[in-house]
């Protein structure tokens, strides 16, 4: 009775601390989403704005930096910093919350980019842009008080669907060994345990239900908020 999910392999409480590893995944895959979504949306505002050399060079940029294998890049930064931490040379490149944060952001912006992209480039060339130019409104004005607007329905709509994926690539970083060093409430440090100790039943369904029943819900919402940003359903042509 007073451990309802069991307890892991040194006797803590399973369902503390798959309570604890729902507060860490969602709060990395927030701050990720907010990183990586802001820099996405200032670069693909830019390059759809602006246009000519600057699209041409920024997309070639994009396509480069978006063919780097993130895993890999994991590994590597890993093999460089534990080492590091573990000789105490600077324990401030120890793996962390924030280190492994700063890395999925700088690899997940580039997506959303290029639908910030078109939808500028879309926007850009509608009446009320020349009615802003005309009136003699700046670039920025332009850019963030009369397009972005109009440019968000992709964002939101595709947010939470990037928050499924932040957390996946968490659990997966958490589970391959990759990911928040110990003693951090994890969900993929728990299936690992289950997936070594596989004759304890709730050490591989409770962490699996876990991870299940969040993106399941998350997905859910995500289709909710892209129903409620068609446009296709409050169309009298349809």
């Amino acid at each position: 009775a007073e451990h309802p999910f069991g307890t892991d392999n040194r006797g803590r409480d399973i369902f503390a601390r798959l309570a604890y590893g729902f507060n860490i995944s969602m709060s990395f895959a927030l701050l990720v989403l907010a990183f990586s979504y802001g820099a996405g949306i200032i670069v693909g505002a830019a390059i759809g704005y602006f246009g000519g050399k600057l699209d041409i060079l920024g997309q070639r940029a994009i396509e480069i930096w978006s063919s780097l294998p993130f895993l890999y890049m994991i590994i590597i930064v890993s093999s460089v910093i534990v080492p590091t931490y573990v000789q105490g040379r600077n324990q401030l490149l120890q793996p962390s919350f924030w280190l492994l944060t700063i890395i999925l952001s700088a690899f997940g912006w580039m997506g959303i980019t290029y639908y910030v992209r078109g939808e500028f480039y879309r926007e850009k060339a509608k009446d009320y842009i020349g009615a802003a130019i005309a009136m003699g409104a700046s670039e920025r004005t332009i850019m963030f008080k009369h397009i972005l607007p109009n440019a968000l329905t992709p964002v939101v709509s595709f947010a939470p669907f990037a928050i499924v994926g932040n957390i996946s690539a968490l659990v997966a970083l958490d589970f391959l060994g990759f990911g928040l060093p110990a003693p951090t409430p994890s969900w993929g440090e728990l299936i690992g345990q289950g997936m070594q100790y596989l004759t304890k039943w709730w050490l591989v369904f409770f962490p699996l239900g876990a991870v299940f029943l969040t993106l399941l819900l998350i997905v859910f919402i995500g289709e909710a908020i892209r129903e409620a940003f068609d446009p296709k359903e409050y169309s009298r042509l349809r």
